[in-house]
């Protein structure tokens, strides 16, 4: 027995070793490329050995039930039409509240912001022999019949209706430092060059470090790699992308404000900047908050003061604040139900980042150009947009929810990757800090390492990549690749910010 048990420790032991050198080695493994251990470059610090990668994937969580959403019992149909009726064979409607003109003080998260969604809930019956006209600003619905529900979304008003927009005469966000002797214009030296600004699409997904990313994304993994096509777009990857602070707060702000702590009162975040260029501005929550009340609220001179309608053409929040997904009693960040649950965060028989998925294909489907002229070089007459989403899969102790988030995230980037919008379009798909709790993160130097690097990678269009090649050639320092360099530099979202600006 002895020699037998001897002998499993010598084959186990050595199959350990082998895993972890294997998975060390990944550990530095990005879509396209490689960590670099460059001379002048910073590395990490410490025993970076991933122990967590010889748990298989459901491991921490098995317990907890199934990672799949029970369907309805019933499959309902409903769809609002281009006139803003809806159309079902429903009882009851619940028209959701429009949250995006709401002041600071309705928006905070810790007192009930999801309650006033609710109070501001109109019920009614719904009959086919008087159709439900939904009023124009009205982004979303739910439609129920007995014990069954959905979620009807839509993208309102439409975008030759909006409103005029102008910035109010003391915004310094149309500010710039540039002179006309700064200026470069590159349209004879590249081809297909644009006139009209990209388009920027961020999904930002929240605790997620690069190696996590891997680690759980596999589908989106491999649908990011299709999307480096020298000559439509160009796709890099931020290896030292580094976290500045532990949490969402400091890394957040950093990222969408430039501070950690604001320098004047009344900050705005870059999609206001983005407002005020001109770009048509929408954002997704999915968690039943608001990022300006909570990560820079405080610092707003009047709680009356409303940011979203400031720096926001749409926005979709509402829906997230069911109870039947978020709990309107209780705790609503504990392990079974909520936006931080360990569990699948299911809603109405799919998944929570389903309808948010489903509002994002409206937006992209809305703000695009008409085929017909997505090639015309002299530029449409569409304003450019700018679409921000906020994930939270990543958010939770055990590191397994987020592979729920694959299937959709990766359908996501095909889309996009199909229908050609890679071609004057930004896509960022980033975190802002790895995770920050669970077995990992608690005790090995490696969970402390991946929550101090965060995954980011961009796709960019050709002409915009050509356009930063010549710029760096008249302008730079270094007559390198400033694409190519950056994947290798220490970044941080400070960066991401006058990215942003730029």
């Amino acid at each position: 027995f002895l020699i037998y048990f001897a002998i499993a420790l010598v084959v186990g032991g050595a199959s350990v070793g082998a895993s972890l050198i294997h998975y060390r080695r990944v550990f530095d493994q990005g879509t396209l490329g490689v960590f670099k251990y460059t001379p002048g470059e910073c590395q990490w610090v410490g025993p970076n050995i991933p122990y967590i990668d010889l748990l298989p994937a459901g491991a921490q969580n098995f317990w907890a039930g199934s990672m799949h959403c029970k369907p309805e019992a019933q499959r309902i149909h409903a769809d609002i039409d281009r006139d803003g009726v809806l159309h079902n064979t429903v009882v009851f409607v619940d028209i959701l509240p429009e949250t995006r003109d709401w002041p600071l003080h309705d928006k905070d998260m810790w007192h009930m912001y999801n309650h006033l969604v609710l109070n501001k809930t109109t019920r009614l019956p719904y009959s086919s022999d008087q159709p439900l006209r939904l009023n124009d600003t009205t982004q979303a619905v739910v439609v129920r019949c007995d014990s069954s529900s959905k979620i009807v979304t839509r993208v309102s008003p439409r975008v030759s209706k909006l409103p005029p927009y102008t910035p109010p005469e003391d915004s310094d966000t149309r500010k710039t430092n540039s002179s006309p002797s700064d200026w470069f214009d590159a349209r004879k030296d590249i081809p297909r060059m644009r006139t009209q600004r990209p388009n920027v699409i961020f999904l930002m997904i929240d605790a997620v470090s690069h190696r996590q990313f891997y680690r759980r994304l596999h589908k989106t993994a491999g649908v990011l790699k299709t999307l480096h096509r020298p000559g439509s777009s160009r796709l890099y990857e931020l290896y030292r992308y580094h976290s500045v602070g532990f949490s969402t707060d400091n890394n957040t702000k950093a990222m969408y404000t430039g501070e950690i702590f604001p320098s004047k009162p009344d900050p705005l975040p870059i999609w206001a900047y983005y407002r005020d260029h001109g770009y048509i501005t929408a954002r997704v929550e999915t968690g039943c908050d608001d990022w300006a009340k909570e990560c820079i609220g405080s610092n707003f001179r009047s709680q009356n003061f409303s940011v979203s309608n400031r720096s926001l053409d749409y926005e979709l929040s509402s829906p997230f604040c069911m109870p039947e997904f978020y709990p309107n009693v209780g705790n609503a960040f504990g392990n079974f139900k909520g936006p931080y649950s360990i569990t699948a965060r299911c809603l109405y028989g799919r998944y929570v980042h389903d309808w948010a998925f489903d509002y994002l294909h409206q937006l992209r489907r809305e703000l695009r150009p008409h085929p017909e002229a997505r090639h015309r070089h002299d530029g449409d007459k569409k304003r450019p947009y700018m679409i921000t989403a906020a994930f939270l899969e990543g958010h939770e102790g055990t590191g397994e929810v987020l592979r729920t988030l694959d299937d959709a995230l990766a359908k996501f980037v095909e889309d996009i990757r199909d229908s050609g919008e890679l071609e004057d379009t930004v896509l960022i798909i980033g975190a802002d800090h790895g995770l920050h709790m669970g077995l990992n993160f608690a005790f090995l130097q490696n969970g402390r390492i991946e929550h101090q690097n965060p995954f980011f990678i961009l796709s960019v269009p050709e002409w915009l990549y050509q356009f930063s090649e010549k710029y760096q050639a008249k302008h730079g320092q270094e007559k390198i690749s400033p694409f190519a360099a950056n994947e290798q530099r220490l970044t941080t979202p400070f960066e991401t910010h006058h990215t942003f600006r730029v």
